[in-house]
């Protein structure tokens, strides 16, 4: 197991659990997914109006519980890898802003040669 950004595992190839993510969380925000989920809620409500079994109740309260435990993992993996993707392209202006400066020197710059970890990389 391992505790990476999931943008960076598996190096420049996308992983199978990285696809799979990104087609899921494509398929959350879609209008059919929103209809499955007002069915789920409309399904927990009316069982609970029409007083159903215990069983029933048990079975509309477990499948939002699930749902929602999915879409908080597909969430959070999808906020992982925008905020990398960002990351990056900061880091990349950063750096072309670092080769344009002048005189490579001044507080500025060290600031942001501190700031983006310059001298780690090299």
């Amino acid at each position: 197991m391992t505790f990476k950004n999931p943008v960076q595992r598996g190096g420049a190839r996308r992983g199978r659990f990285e696809q799979f993510a990104e087609y899921a969380s494509n398929f959350t925000s879609s209008p059919v997914f929103f209809g499955f989920c007002l069915f789920l809620v409309g399904f927990f409500v009316a069982a609970h109006a029409a007083h159903l079994r215990l069983e029933l109740l048990l079975l509309a309260g477990e499948a939002m519980t699930a749902v929602t435990l999915l879409l908080l993992a597909l969430l959070k993996n999808a906020e992982m890898r925008a905020e990398h993707a960002i990351q990056r392209k900061l880091d990349a202006i950063a750096g072309a802003l670092l080769e344009a400066h002048p005189d490579r020197t001044g507080r500025a710059f060290e600031d942001l040669r501190k700031a983006i970890r310059m001298e780690e990389e090299t």
